[in-house]
């Protein structure tokens, strides 16, 4: 078996494929794992490739991946809303009692949108299969028939959802959203110490033949059979679990549109913040759409005594770097004038786009032989990537036995 790409998708697929017996070649063309899911340490300074976070409530999370292992390091479960009169808190009751005083006096506690907002995302919390199965529209069309109309929706939902999304423009599959709403209602957010790149590391290992790296796939032939810069390799079938624009390339796929995000990383002497919350701008008076202290979730991402603060524009953006240090500056109550740019990530192919009606499901086998896999495939998510993987590898395996 090959499969093409070592991102989250290719390495579900590799190992589950290894698991039913079968012997399985990696072939990835960057120089690591990951795909999207790639860490770069910079002067000690750990930097995602674009702010990423790990929710173990995922289901396929909990059952492929040793969590323990990464060392997760949570955020809270909260927003900081920076707004006209400084910077409020809003908690999860449930998980963060803490905050509960805070949240009630933020000016948000509002029983009828509280009421509204609650029923629009009750169906998040029930079986999954009743969600996918119903009506499906986009996110603005679901809020206005809910009756979701405050500041709640306009100055934390909206804000928070747009950096989660890589759109704020209320196009997305409503179904999608409560998807992603449910697996926030049901776990907090986390990086792993070493980063998110700890996540791909941790599946490649487990491979008993490693992933060739540098190696680009330039064609698939029928047979099937896979043209690479090494060389060719023929294959009783071969898995193309590339980012979707790739796999569009090689394969007879459609590729999705794909939605892009700028992230920037400060680092600075201080933190801003010494909360580990997600702060977004409730007045949405600049192209940053959520920024954090990472090193208040995780003091590894930075050399000791310094601190790693991410800020998150959607792409493709005209916003200058001046004009996030001066939202920045605005919503943290701190200049950020002085911060230091580590690196900044410009990801162009982010997230596919997930437009109503959902697709939660498409199909695998392109027959022949050939096979694609990848968050493309399921939903725009980790969740999606691992659970693509997996349905992959036990295509090929089903229909290898017959």
């Amino acid at each position: 078996m090959i499969v093409v790409g070592a991102g989250l998708a290719g390495l579900n697929c590799a190992l589950t494929l290894q698991d039913r017996g079968l012997s399985v070649t990696v072939l990835e063309a960057g120089d690591a794992v990951g795909g999207r899911v790639r860490t770069d340490v910079i002067d000690g300074y750990r930097c995602d490739r674009g702010f990423q976070l790990l929710n173990p409530s995922y289901p396929a999370v909990r059952r492929y991946v040793d969590l323990p292992a990464l060392d997760l390091r949570s955020f809270a479960a909260g927003v900081a809303v920076a707004g006209d009169a400084g910077t409020t808190v809003v908690g999860d009751p449930r998980r963060q009692p803490g905050l509960i005083g805070r949240s009630l006096l933020s000016g948000f506690a509002r029983p009828l949108e509280l009421t509204r907002l609650a029923a629009w995302a009750a169906p998040a919390l029930g079986p999954v299969s009743r969600l996918l199965d119903g009506p499906d529209m986009t996110l603005k069309e679901s809020l206005d028939e809910a009756g979701v109309d405050g500041r709640i929706r306009r100055e934390i939902l909206e804000p928070f959802l747009a950096g989660v999304l890589a759109s704020d423009d209320g196009s997305t599959s409503a179904k999608f959203v409560r998807l992603l709403v449910r697996s926030f209602l049901l776990g907090t957010p986390a990086v792993p110490a070493d980063g998110m790149a700890a996540l791909p590391e941790q599946l490649a290992g487990r491979l008993r033949e490693p992933v060739r790296l540098g190696e680009t796939v330039t064609a698939i032939e029928s047979g099937p059979k896979v043209r690479t810069t090494a060389g060719e390799e023929p294959a009783r079938a071969v898995v193309v679990a590339t980012d979707p624009t790739t796999a569009g390339a090689v394969v007879r796929v459609r590729a999705p549109r794909m939605k892009g995000l700028r992230t920037y990383w400060f680092a600075a002497d201080d933190a801003p913040r010494t909360d580990n919350l997600l702060v977004v701008d409730g007045r949405r008076d600049g192209p940053v759409v959520n920024t954090a202290v990472m090193t208040t979730a995780a003091p590894s991402y930075a050399p000791a005594g310094r601190q790693l603060i991410q800020a998150t524009t959607l792409y493709p953006t005209e916003a200058t770097e001046s004009e996030v240090r001066i939202q920045l500056t605005r919503m943290y109550g701190r200049s950020a004038g002085a911060w230091e740019v580590v690196v900044r990530h410009d990801i162009a192919e982010a997230l596919p786009d997930q437009l109503p009606p959902l697709e939660a499901r498409q199909p695998v086998d392109l027959g022949d032989g050939l096979y694609v896999a990848g968050d493309h495939r399921d939903t725009a998510s980790i969740q999606g990537a691992l659970v693509s993987g997996r349905r992959a590898a036990n295509t090929v395996a089903a229909a290898l036995a017959g």
